[in-house]
């Protein structure tokens, strides 16, 4: 984890950002029922933007993100994402020995609906850069094919890159909290490159994207590296850095996926 001037390697929530039928394709089952369980827990709750509940959002609806993996070293350490039976995409800084446990809700226990592959090979983009965090991601090829079925699925690389103000889901396992075992939701929304930049003078690269709030409140803080930004069922970003939790003027940081599809391609091809 990195300290100098409180920048810090995002370990994971879960973000939901509520879209309408003109802004997004029509949403998979699984999307349908996370909207619809937020509804009923928001409508619940009058919250401002600053509450707790908030940044430390609410529990993922049981196998609602059914790409999202946990790396585990021993102890589990990074979030990512199936995207074909073999391979997994990670944030590069992340990096380690690694088993990639599919299917899990509740980390803490042995539900049934889990499948634990070691890693074969962990492919790091060429051009990352550990000082600055460009190229952030990493490629996975499990030992053998994940077996897919309701608990266990893949998430889809994008056809385009996000556009600022897109609603997106990203999600995994919080630390700090009362339940660290169990993935969370939240909203949060795709920040103007601009404002980005602006945010982070000297920091952003082409390669990464910023989503979250400029006011503070909500953001993929203390909870799992190398976790996915999913919008509009489309891997557009994987958890990469960003200054304390939820911080006013500085939101969450990915790299942007969209910028990595012909590396990944040629990646899985060649292995």
């Amino acid at each position: 984890m990195r300290s100098n001037n409180n920048l810090k390697y995002k370990h994971f929530i879960s973000l939901i950002y509520p879209v309408s039928p003109c802004e997004k394709p029509r949403p998979t089952v699984w999307e349908s029922l996370i909207f619809t369980a937020l509804e009923h827990i928001l409508s619940a709750f009058s919250v401002a933007a600053e509450d707790e509940k908030v940044v430390g959002g609410y529990e993922c609806p049981r196998h609602s993100v059914p790409y999202q993996v946990s790396l585990n070293a021993g102890y589990h350490f990074c979030g990512g994402s199936l995207i074909s039976s073999q391979w997994v995409v990670s944030a590069a800084h992340c990096y380690n020995r690694i088993q990639v446990r599919l299917g899990e809700h509740n980390i803490a226990a042995n539900e049934g609906t889990e499948q634990w592959i070691d890693g074969a090979k962990m492919i790091r983009h060429p051009q990352y850069n550990s000082h600055n965090l460009d190229n952030d991601i990493m490629l996975i090829k499990l030992s053998r094919p994940a077996t897919l079925n309701s608990f266990v699925q893949t998430v889809s690389l994008p056809s385009r890159c996000p556009a600022a103000d897109e609603n997106c889901l990203v999600s995994g396992w919080v630390y700090g909290i009362s339940n660290p075992e169990l993935p969370l939701i939240n909203f949060s929304p795709i920040i103007d490159d601009r404002i980005c930049r602006n945010a982070y003078p000297h920091l952003m690269t082409d390669n990464m994207v910023c989503s979250g709030f400029m006011h503070g409140g909500a953001s993929s803080c203390q909870g799992d590296s190398g976790g996915p930004l999913v919008c509009s069922g489309q891997l557009q970003g994987v958890v990469s850095w960003g200054y304390d939790c939820a911080m006013q003027g500085h939101p969450s940081v990915y790299a942007r996926v969209c910028r990595y599809n012909g590396w990944i391609s040629s990646v899985m091809r060649s292995n």
